[in-house]
């Protein structure tokens, strides 16, 4: 029995020494570095809505061009200038490849521009008014972004909804009225900051090239219609607010 537990006790040495060896044999292990350090950057791409308000000013020029139906030379009524508030909404959406920022977007606006004139051609004096209700623009953009903040142009078609009123200067009583939904181009640049996860706010500019139209007056009992020729061309300055649904932070190594 003694040379079984000698035997025995041996053994348990002999494993211990030998486990004790191969764990010193075992290299230490080597030092890693911690990762990097993530570098948030804002994501302007996604679906977007958002509200926007601000000003305008419409520049309207009217030429006559025929009186009860019968053609007469033209001859320039003269121009005003039709301003006044705007507030709307927009909607659009966003890709961004590295720093370089592609959309689409609708925005349609109320509008209560309104502006007059004294008609040079007059013998009984008048003044021709314009009122634009509404306009909507539909463009397309591309943008450049430094983290949160993108700059963009934009450019595409436009609309306005114009109301045109003529009056006696003395009496301010009417006599020709017309209305008409004008379609032309529009182009504008503005410059947008993210200030929170998903939350954004730009001002923006915009030219509306509105050309150039005839219209006409029909007559009334106490007046015979006209035509004009009037141009239009406007321009609109936005503060807009806009939310982006979707994660608005991606990460950069």
């Amino acid at each position: 029995m003694r040379r079984f537990a000698i035997v025995g006790t041996g053994l348990v040495a002999i494993a211990g020494f030998a486990g004790a060896a191969s764990a010193a044999d075992l290299a230490a292990r080597p030092y890693t570095k911690a990762p990097p350090m993530v570098a948030p950057i804002y994501n302007w791409g996604g679906f977007y809505i958002g509200l926007n308000g601000g000003g305008g000013s419409s520049h309207d020029c009217y030429t006559i061009t025929s009186v009860a139906g019968a053609p007469v030379f033209p001859s320039s009524e003269g121009c005003h200038d039709a301003t006044g508030g705007v507030v709307g909404g927009q909607v659009g959406y966003r890709w961004q490849m590295t720093n370089w920022v592609f959309g689409l977007e609708a925005q349609g606006d109320w509008a209560n521009l309104k502006g007059s004139n004294s008609s040079r051609t007059a013998i009984i004096p008048y003044m021709n008014q314009t009122k634009i209700d509404a306009f909507g623009l539909f463009t397309g953009q591309v943008g450049y972004a430094w983290n949160n903040v993108l700059w963009y142009l934009k450019g595409g078609g436009a609309v306005t909804d114009n109301k045109y009123t003529s009056f006696f200067t003395g009496t301010g009583a009417v006599f020709n009225q017309a209305s008409e939904t004008r379609w032309g181009g529009a182009v504008g640049t503005g410059i947008e900051f993210g200030f929170a996860p998903n939350w954004s706010v730009a001002v923006e500019y915009d030219h509306l090239f509105m050309g150039r139209n005839s219209v006409s007056f029909p007559p009334i009992p106490t007046a015979v219609g006209r035509s004009d020729n009037i141009s239009q061309g406007v321009d609109i300055g936005t503060v807009r607010v806009n939310y982006t649904f979707g994660g608005p932070i991606v990460a950069k190594y």
